[in-house]
């Protein structure tokens, strides 16, 4: 069974969170883990960027994904997140992470490097070659600083092995139809933008890996329902009901905005590892309104 039919639907990327004394609060992480689980999500993504795994050791990384394997205990499916810019720092990692009850692997292009086409091709080739699990590839140029362009992640999904699927994170949609015109048959394609998913999947994708639904996993799932169902009428009332919820998620910096949202939900501690800081008052202010409605 190909990853594209394993993974359509609703994946998550999961928050950390963190005890007042930022520590990683296991017992919260349960809660949110049953919390989108229970609203009828269909995958995790453990260990993504929204994680905030660029301020996590790699002790604590080995302990979430141990946690969060006991704790779904095989009720959705849970896919890791390694990605960075030291390619074989990487491939040990991939090597030596906790992979066996993983799905697949989520890798974010290298940031800061911007390394060119051909580079951003090896990168992965060589994360392919070494890694125990299937690589779902992971554009998202607004923070990497560098799009992988849809040639390129098309060259991928032809020529190298144990490349199953992308997490698409581009506005452009032009890119993102000639990728899904273009991609072998079982090759997984998914948003990571939750405000334009409604589109994308009218425009041929198989779903999301979403930042709103850890705080929303119920409506969010049934929207996605919906889309894939060809119900967009349906779709649109919960996307438009989300709206304004898409914008402050994002409006600070993420995850600091769907924490923001589980915090005042009562689901978790409203602490982040600097440099990344809560919402401002103002906006979480506007959170809390918006939950109010």
């Amino acid at each position: 069974m190909s990853l594209r039919s394993q993974l359509s639907g609703t994946g998550v990327a999961l928050i950390t969170p963190f005890k007042q004394n930022s520590q990683v609060d296991f017992d919260a992480l349960g809660k949110v883990i049953d919390y989108v689980i229970d609203g009828g999500v269909n995958y995790l993504i453990t260990l993504g960027t929204t994680g905030e795994t660029p301020t996590i050791s790699k002790q604590e990384k080995f302990d979430i994904i141990h946690y969060t394997n006991e704790k779904v205990n095989g009720r959705v499916p849970i896919i890791v997140g390694i990605g960075g810019n030291n390619t074989a720092e990487l491939i040990n990692d991939l090597q030596s992470y906790p992979l066996d009850k993983a799905i697949a692997v989520l890798s974010a292009s290298p940031y800061y490097s911007k390394p060119s086409q051909e580079g951003l091709f090896q990168h992965y080739k060589a994360l392919a070659a070494a890694s125990p699990k299937p690589i779902l590839l992971y554009n998202v140029p607004g923070r990497t600083g560098r799009n992988l362009a849809a040639s390129t992640t098309i060259r991928l999904a032809h020529e190298v092995p144990n490349i199953a699927g992308i997490k698409e994170a581009t506005d452009d949609m032009n890119q993102c139809m000639q990728l899904l015109k273009d991609r072998p048959e079982d090759f997984l394609v998914v948003s990571g933008d939750d405000a334009l998913i409604l589109p994308q999947i009218a425009c041929g994708m198989d779903g999301v890996i979403s930042v709103a639904a850890n705080a929303f996993p119920k409506d969010f799932s049934e929207m996605i329902r919906l889309c894939l169902a060809g119900d967009f009428a349906a779709a649109r009332k919960i996307h438009y009901k989300l709206l304004e919820a898409y914008d402050l998620l994002f409006v600070e910096n993420n995850p600091a905005g769907v924490k923001g949202f589980l915090y005042e939900q009562g689901l978790i501690e409203n602490v982040l590892r600097l440099p990344v800081v809560p919402l401002s008052r103002g906006v979480q202010e506007k959170v809390k309104d918006f939950l109010k409605q």
